[in-house]
């Protein structure tokens, strides 16, 4: 049986011999309201509870506050219920005390000792109690917090009295924070209204930094508020109406969120230009106006087939993307003050350009090729003697992926790839150095590894990415190794999301692995990654559920990324459970952090240790610009990444507007002339998106 929220609870014997009554009791004055207008009505019962008695006195109703300006204490329903305290306790006696005005169930030892301290108390506001069937006479209260109480009652009209007071203490205190939460609506407006009037010279204009703070965590703080108000409303509506689960457009109980001009119009799309605090940081939502296009690299036709990309072209990677560790500039801050204080909590980032000086000098095509920088753990999964060993393989090098593809713990947004934009490169595994056995123990030589010079002793893997739709934003790579009969197929939909103080990344779509050698195929998820702290210095943490599962093999694993809590708990947590599913056994467990230390513990008892930090690091092979094609990542973002090295935000942001001007325009034109456009290497196949000439069709 499922363990109950507890509070202190855990001693007192059950007073099976007790009687004792449910009433209602008044620290004030009286209450003025009549009872009969609530639709309770006074009764009396006698049953058995623990072999002793209950009874409801006519009084014992929690009436709720009758209008006028005067606060009173309205009386508190109390009385004996049972309530199941843990395994080994099992049910207790224990004294209850509803109290309407507070929205507060607390419990006691016994009636004796109600005036201490209470061994636990439940907020009722938001709370959700439904009747269970588990024993005779059972209800159970589960707060908006996430603890739950387990409670039994003398009798079926006991319990039914006893949900009926406390779903009306519930509803009562949703109804009032809607209540207060639209007041607060209309509070906030008003001081976004003074801060806007302020003139825009002077020695407090609305451009203050201060203010703009303020300004921007109000509405990230109410939109907040309103949304946990809103999922509180939603869970309540939804137990009272089993039946019937409203619709996203549907209200409950009526706070819709605050609403302003702006905002609607970033996210129609509509805006034209934010103001900065300083000249050197000039941004723009949409573009008006397009200068100066023959600078832009010419966009390829879109019937156009693939390209050859020659290996012996291929060179090491030696260009430093390493980001400067340091936080927000205060002139660049007010820029992002003035956009959250526009934004909506929720809101669609997709339409919103965000400032070019938060973007890292990389797209977000070689973002994924460079969570592929273990390639030697990704070759050694072929070699597993069995299919657990490969499974373990597999979710071992996923583990281990992430935290190559961060460029340092500064959070920054890689480039927005432009529909048609590629990414090339390749890695070389010297087989000498290639670890067949997932017991093996990780190579400590150096952040770099060093490759074979002569190319018949490496493996080579091959990587193709390519931005195949621009709304939705849809990126797939493939990756190969001929020499293992090794393949990755991914298609990725980025989608963002506004979220107060952060900013979320959903990574929607699947990857899948095949090993044709075994003729296996292991789908795989990605997490979501967040942006935290982005007023002060942004960091990024990875999120969610993911899973991995082979149906040939009836191998899965689960991989959870623990996102930190609110107080307290480490951050860049990861778990993962690897299970047979035929027979329902785990074979293997794994947690830690996910950019640190992974800590693996096998079924035969054997445990394994990697450091990510000190596994050693495989350069990219990449083609030199003047050999890279028009719309190859490098290529076609060198005039954005230069600028940005150079510290030239207001070039940076010119060279990028551009780039995002042509794509818009050649995507109008297409539609104009009612022409698809046609990827280079990639075919969609249903919800998907696979390689034009993958290897398990080829071979």
């Amino acid at each position: 049986m499922e363990r109950a929220a507890q509070g202190a609870d855990g001693g007192g014997g059950s007073n099976s011999s007790s009687r004792s009554s449910s009433r209602a009791t008044s620290a004030g004055s009286s209450p003025s309201c009549s009872l009969a207008g609530r639709g309770v009505s006074g009764r009396s019962a006698a049953a058995g509870l623990g072999g002793g008695g209950s009874r409801s006195s006519p009084g014992s109703v929690a009436a709720s506050p009758c209008g006028g300006s005067g606060r009173r204490r309205e009386p508190a329903l109390e009385g004996v219920l049972s309530k199941y305290t843990n395994l080994l306790q099992g049910w207790q006696n224990r004294y209850f005390v509803l109290d309407f005005e507070a929205g507060i169930l607390q419990y006691f030892v016994n009636e004796q000792s109600k005036h201490q301290k209470p061994r636990g108390a439940l907020s009722l506001s938001g709370a959700i109690v439904s009747l269970s069937d588990e024993a005779p006479h059972m209800l159970v209260v589960y707060s908006a917090n996430g603890e739950m109480y387990k409670l039994r009652a003398a009798d079926a009209k006991e319990k039914q009295f006893w949900v009926t007071q406390l779903r009306a203490c519930a509803k009562y205190h949703m109804e009032m924070n809607s209540k207060m939460m639209t007041q607060v609506e209309g509070q906030q407006k008003n001081l976004v209204h003074a801060i806007e009037s302020l003139p825009g010279s002077g020695p407090l204009t609305a451009l203050d930094q201060d203010l703009l703070l303020l300004k921007a965590t109000s509405a990230a703080t109410l939109s907040c508020l309103g949304e946990c108000l809103s999922l509180l409303q939603q869970s309540l509506h939804q137990a009272s109406q089993p039946s019937h689960r409203p619709g996203a457009s549907e209200s409950i109980l009526g706070w819709h969120g605050p609403k302003s001009h702006s905002t609607e119009q970033l996210k129609n799309g509509t805006l034209g230009s934010l103001p900065s605090a300083s000249a050197s940081i000039t941004w723009a939502i949409l573009p008006n106006s397009v200068e100066d296009e023959q600078t832009c690299p010419p966009e390829p036709e879109p019937n156009s087939g693939p390209e050859l990309v020659l290996s012996e072209d291929e060179k090491s990677d030696t260009e430093d993307q390493e980001e400067t560790e340091v936080g927000v500039m205060e002139d660049q801050r007010s820029v992002i003050l003035h956009l959250i204080s526009q934004l909506k909590l929720g809101m669609d980032l997709t339409k919103v350009v965000l400032p070019t000086f938060i973007l890292e000098k990389r797209s977000l095509l070689e973002m994924y090729a460079d969570f592929l920088a273990h390639p030697d753990l990704l070759l050694a999964v072929t070699a597993g003697a069995t299919p657990q060993d490969r499974v373990i393989g597999f979710v071992e090098y996923y583990l281990t992926a992430f935290h190559e593809g961060r460029k340092g713990t500064l959070a920054k947004k890689p480039y927005n790839p432009i529909i048609g934009e590629t990414f090339h490169c390749s890695w070389e595994v010297p087989k000498d150095r290639f670890k067949p056995k997932r017991t093996a123990t990780p190579t400590p030589s150096g952040h770099e590894h060093p490759m074979a010079d002569d190319p018949s002793k490496n493996y080579k893997m091959r990587f193709v990415a390519e931005q195949v739709s621009h709304h939705p934003p849809i990126s797939c790579f493939y990756c190969e190794c001929k020499e293992k009969r090794l393949c990755i197929n991914t298609h990725i939909w980025t989608k963002s999301k506004f979220m107060g103080m952060s900013v979320g990344v959903s990574m929607i779509g699947e990857g899948v692995l095949r090993l044709l050698e075994h003729g296996e195929e292991y789908v795989f998820t990605l997490p979501s990654a967040y942006a935290r702290s982005i007023l002060t210095i942004p960091w990024v943490e990875l999120g969610g559920k993911v899973s991995i599962t082979c149906a040939k093999t009836g191998y899965s694993a689960t991989v959870i990324f623990h996102t930190k809590p609110f107080y307290g708990g480490k951050v860049h947590r990861v778990t993962a459970e690897v299970k047979h599913n035929p027979t329902n056994t785990i074979v293997c467990k794994a947690h830690g952090e996910w950019n640190g230390t992974l800590e693996f513990t096998y079924n035969n008892g054997e445990t394994k240790v990697i450091d990510t930090t000190m596994l050693p690091v495989y350069p990219k092979k990449i083609r030199p610009l003047e050999k890279q094609g028009p719309m190859e990542s490098r290529n076609l973002w060198r005039e954005v990444t230069r600028c940005l090295r150079l510290g030239d935000i207001d070039a940076a942001t010119e060279q990028k507007r551009r780039l995002e001007e042509k794509q818009r325009t050649e995507e109008r034109k297409r539609e104009n002339l009612r022409t698809p456009w046609r990827p280079k290497y990639f075919i969609q196949e249903g919800d998907g998106w696979v390689y034009f000439n993958p290897l398990w069709k080829a071979h």
